[in-house]
């Protein structure tokens, strides 16, 4: 199992450490890969799935991190909008998620794979009207 926390390097010789939560990291890369044009939401598991459909918003679902000597590896699980371009917004992902840990905690990223679990198609409109069903004339004037 992976280490609770990772503690962070300073450049400066500043007394004291800084320790990181994975499950800070996890979410710092969740909310990366929302932001990606093309994906429509992140997978999670059964008991993240559970928490939400009780009200509780789980933030970092759909991420795994994993510590190795050469770095981060960050697995990301996701469903993606039907009509884009499976690899380009699979880069991107790996671009925003590497950007963003950087970024906020520098720490090097080595390898981030993603997963697509699934495409979401557009919801259509439906052009039937409810109080019309057979698409009969209705009488404007109340005739009985």
């Amino acid at each position: 199992m992976a280490e609770e926390t990772i503690v962070l390097t300073h450049s400066s010789e500043a007394s004291g450490e800084t320790l990181v939560s994975m499950r800070v990291l996890e979410i710092i890369a969740g909310l990366a890969a929302q932001e990606v044009e093309g994906v429509s939401r992140l997978s999670g598991s059964l008991s993240e799935r559970a928490q939400e459909a009780f009200g509780r918003r789980v933030h970092g679902k759909g991420v795994a991190l994993q510590q190795t000597s050469d770095g981060l590896t960050v697995d990301v699980y996701v469903y993606l909008n039907y009509g884009v371009s499976v690899p380009k917004v699979s880069h991107a992902i790996q671009q925003r998620v590497t950007s963003q840990v950087a970024a906020m905690t520098e720490l090097q990223v080595s390898l981030v794979n993603v997963h697509v679990q699934g495409v979401v198609s557009q919801k259509t409109t439906s052009s039937v009207d409810v109080n019309n069903l057979f698409g009969e004339e209705s009488d404007t004037e109340g005739t009985k």
